[in-house]
C-alpha cells in the first residue's frame, strides 16, 4: 500500500512539473510575440563559402545567454547543417525549419564555452549575433568537429567585415 501510495505520489509530482514547464513556456511565446517572422532564404543561395554539420544549440537575446528565444522555433535545439554564403548564414535544422540570416544582419561571430544550457569546452560554441527587426539575437552552433567550426569563422569574419551592416543601411 505505501509503494502505491509513494508512486501515485510522484506520478502527480512529475505532471506538475511538466504542467508548470508547458505554462512557463507559452508564457515566454507570450511575451516574445513581437518579434518579427524570420526572414526568408533566397531561392538561389549560390554555392557555400563554408559549411558544416552539426547542433543548432539556440537563439538567445544578445548578451543573455540564458533568455532562450521561444518564438518561430528559435528555441529548439536540433541537429543542423550550417552553411554561409555571400548572401548570408543558412542554418538547415532538422524538424524545426530552415533559419536564413541576411548578409546585412549578422553583427558579429565569436566562441564561446556556453549558452542556454549547453556547455562545452573553452570556445566550443560559434555563436552569431545578428538583428532581427529592432532585436539583436545570439545563435549558438555546435560543429561536429573542430576544424569545421575554425574555417567557419575565419569565413563568417571576413564576410561580416566587408558587408554593410543593418544599421548603416537603414540611416541609424
Amino acid at each position: 500500500m505505501v509503494k502505491e501510495l509513494s508512486l501515485l505520489l510522484v506520478l502527480v509530482l512529475v505532471a506538475v512539473a511538466l504542467l508548470l514547464i508547458g505554462l512557463g513556456w507559452r508564457n515566454r511565446l507570450r511575451r516574445q510575440a513581437d518579434i518579427p517572422a524570420l526572414p526568408e532564404a533566397p531561392d538561389a543561395l549560390g554555392p557555400a563559402l563554408a559549411e558544416a554539420e552539426g547542433q543548432y544549440v539556440a537563439t538567445t537575446t544578445a548578451g543573455d545567454w540564458l533568455d532562450r528565444i521561444a518564438v518561430h522555433g528559435l528555441g529548439l535545439r536540433t541537429n543542423a547543417g550550417l552553411s554561409v554564403h555571400r548572401d548570408g548564414v543558412l542554418f538547415d535544422r532538422a524538424g524545426a525549419g530552415p533559419l536564413f540570416i541576411p548578409l546585412e544582419c549578422l553583427t558579429g561571430v565569436r566562441q564561446e564555452s556556453g549558452m542556454a544550457g549547453k556547455f562545452v569546452e573553452q570556445d566550443g560554441l560559434l555563436v552569431l549575433s545578428w538583428m532581427l527587426g529592432t532585436r539583436e539575437l545570439d545563435t549558438g552552433f555546435r560543429s561536429r568537429r573542430a576544424e569545421d567550426k575554425t574555417a567557419l569563422l575565419t569565413v563568417l569574419n571576413d564576410l561580416i567585415s566587408a558587408a554593410p551592416q543593418a544599421e548603416a543601411e537603414s540611416g541609424k
